[in-house]
């Protein structure tokens, strides 16, 4: 854990003011408040704490602002909302991350969520920052350790690489994501997880990722019950989080769980302000917001590190043209999608190797290594193209020399797929090097 700086307290100590604004309710119309008063000190994303007459609050936040008038976006119900309750606005929070949130699970606002005091930095990150600038960037790097054997050689991630993980609920998306949280080779991680569900949020954290994959961490997360303003917030947060070790130079993971729930909660505040659905219930500017997020990932440039990120999509029935999935596989270098039926067969992970491509290929490995991959990809896609048939026992040895081979290490390719590898890359191509030695030799 890094050195506390005792600038971070004074730069907390500035900016604590002894103000407070206040406006009232003048009408609250499906399901947004609209307040007087305010409109000439209020920006868009602060908050609000609305005092019902029976002694409530309702927090919220500023949702647009016409005329005279603001909109408020309550995290909950309006109920109990009358003309002329008082709300209060609450400037949105300084979010400045610092090398001592490493550790650390915060909310889209930098507040703490493991019950233990936390200090923002000393330094302001805007949390819709502007990649860099695109003739600036370094090409993608070399190529990163896993732990994961497929990953490790047919499926290469590289330093700067952003890649899509596609896969239905139950499938064991968040399992391969916390693996990859502690064993893939970074100097730090950056979690966002987006309207999960708070059992689930300490689950991951504590089982999932555990205390090792913590300690270089940052979890950035917002749960299913919060507004869809602070889910859709979760995300640029986290990767402002990301950006900041960037500029520290270090090389960043980047794990975002879910994009699909981050598109979810910029459909309800795109409706509520009065933005028309087009793509399948989803508003024409989905797509320019995810590509914004996905471009801030990727190479910096030469005074920076990287950020590698993998995007994780829900894709309800394996639907692979469904509007989010469909967006991220034309703006990122890769995609890995997990299949429900070889999940239901027992294998974790449940890649299907011949719909998963990483764009790091052929120039993240050597001629040789291209070889072996073009081979086992060879192998796998034959056995799945006659599967049926194997299984129906109406497969004769002998009548295709490749589906021959295929048959004879299926077993063997399968538990490589699965294979966790702490060893590294080089032991991962020499052991399906063997593999492969084996079907051609008809062992």
């Amino acid at each position: 854990m890094p050195d506390f700086d005792p600038s971070i307290l004074k730069c907390e100590l500035d900016r604590l003011t002894p103000i407070r604004r206040m406006g009232v309710v003048t009408g609250v119309s499906g399901g947004v408040v609209d307040i007087g008063g305010l409109a000439n000190l209020a920006r868009i994303g602060d908050h609000l704490n609305l005092q019902r007459s029976d002694g409530r609050t309702l927090a919220g936040e500023v949702l647009s602002i016409e005329g005279n008038s603001i909109h408020m976006l309550p995290v909950s119900t309006p109920d109990g909302v009358q003309l002329g309750d008082c709300v209060f606005l609450v400037p949105t929070p300084i979010f400045a991350p610092g090398m001592h949130w490493l550790g650390r699970v915060v909310d889209p606002f930098g507040k703490p969520l493991d019950g233990k005091p936390l200090l923002s930095g000393s330094q302001e990150r805007d949390i819709m920052a502007s990649p860099p600038s695109a003739v600036d960037r370094k090409p993608l790097g070399k190529r990163m350790g896993t732990g994961l054997a497929v990953l490790n050689t047919l499926l290469p991630v590289v330093r700067g690489q952003r890649i899509g993980l596609f896969a239905g609920s139950g499938v064991g998306k968040s399992t391969l994501l916390a693996t990859l949280a502690k064993s893939m080779q970074a100097d730090a991680v950056v979690l966002a997880l987006v309207g999960e569900r708070g059992r689930e949020v300490n689950e991951f954290v504590e089982t999932a990722l555990g205390s090792e994959g913590l300690q270089r961490s940052v979890v950035v997360a917002a749960t299913s019950d919060q507004s869809a303003l602070a889910r859709r917030r979760c995300a640029w947060s986290a990767m402002a989080v990301a950006e900041y070790l960037r500029d520290q130079g270090l090389n960043v993971l980047f794990l975002a769980d879910s994009v699909t729930r981050f598109a979810e909660a910029h459909r309800e505040v795109a409706v509520a302000t009065g933005e028309p659905p087009s793509l399948r219930g989803y508003p024409p500017s989905t797509a320019p917001l995810i590509a914004g997020l996905c471009e801030r990932a990727g190479p910096g440039t030469a005074e920076q590190g990287d950020i590698t990120a993998v995007f994780s999509v829900l894709v309800a029935g394996s639907d692979m043209d469904e509007p989010v999935a469909d967006i991220l596989r034309g703006i990122l270098d890769g995609h890995i999608v997990l299949s429900r039926e070889i999940a239901e067969r027992g294998r974790f992970p449940a890649i299907a190797l011949s719909q998963s491509v990483s764009r790091s290929l052929p120039d993240a490995a050597t001629a040789e290594e291209n070889k072996l991959i073009a081979d086992a990809r060879r192998l796998v896609g034959s056995y799945e193209q006659s599967e049926v048939m194997i299984k129906a026992g109406l497969y004769s040895q002998g009548s295709d020399p490749l589906l021959d081979q295929a048959v004879r290490v299926h077993d063997e390719l399968d538990a490589f797929i699965a294979r966790f590898e702490p060893e590294g890359i080089q032991d991962s191509f020499d052991r399906l090097s063997v593999i492969l030695r084996r079907a051609s030799a008809g062992q």
